[in-house]
């Protein structure tokens, strides 16, 4: 168990993987019910995705039940979701492609900086605040999108350019995210060709 809440535990069985676990068998039932136009359902999925999305996040910190498998789980879980919601949203003409283009784009090109890290000894970056509210700007906008498909027209008006802020808001928040992993990853590299440099140069004068 970890000893204090800035330490992560190797825990697998804590609350907030089961519900980061729970997010991730729901993204298949998600994707499948919009494409099949069970807007209501797939909404409702959404929504309880989200809520449990704040809660394991809210029961790691009360229970102390942060763990490094609950790292990898939710920001999988929530781009799972993300991604299901955009191609899901795309085939059925609810967004249009180079919304898909722009998400998956920036996380194929963070997924090639593991490589450059791996060499060095580092593993993925963690998450920051930047991406987390990116991350929650995305969630909050899919739904939305889904909402003018059950709502009267009266209210769709007002619903759908709230979805798009949220999305628009999401993705700048995104790339900005990626900009600022891309010079982390730089700037280890750069750190990890030094002391290689500095090593070198003590063994040469030993």
């Amino acid at each position: 168990m970890a000893e204090s809440n800035l330490q992560l535990s190797d825990r697998v069985m804590t609350w907030p993987n089961a519900l980061s676990a729970l997010r991730l068998l729901l993204v298949p039932i998600f994707l499948w019910l919009i494409l099949i136009d069970e807007n209501i359902l797939a909404f409702s999925v959404l929504a309880i995705s989200s809520f449990t999305d704040w809660l394991d996040g809210f029961l790691a910190r009360k229970l102390n039940q942060m763990s490094r498998l609950g790292q990898l789980l939710d920001p999988a879980a929530d781009r799972l979701f993300i991604l299901a919601s955009l191609v899901g949203l795309a085939f059925t003409d609810k967004v249009p492609w180079w919304l898909v283009v722009s998400v998956v784009a920036r996380d194929l090109l963070l997924f090639f900086t593991l490589p450059f890290l791996a060499q060095v000894g580092y593993g993925p970056l963690p998450v920051n605040y930047t991406g987390k509210a990116g991350t929650f700007a995305l969630l909050y906008a899919f739904p939305l999108m889904l909402l003018p498909e059950v709502l009267p027209e009266q209210a769709s008006v007002i619903v759908f350019p709230i979805a798009w802020a949220f999305a628009f808001w999401g993705i700048w928040l995104y790339w900005w995210t990626c900009v600022v992993y891309l010079r982390q990853v730089y700037n280890i590299r750069k750190m990890a060709r030094s002391t290689s440099t500095i090593l070198r140069s003590e063994e040469e004068r030993n």
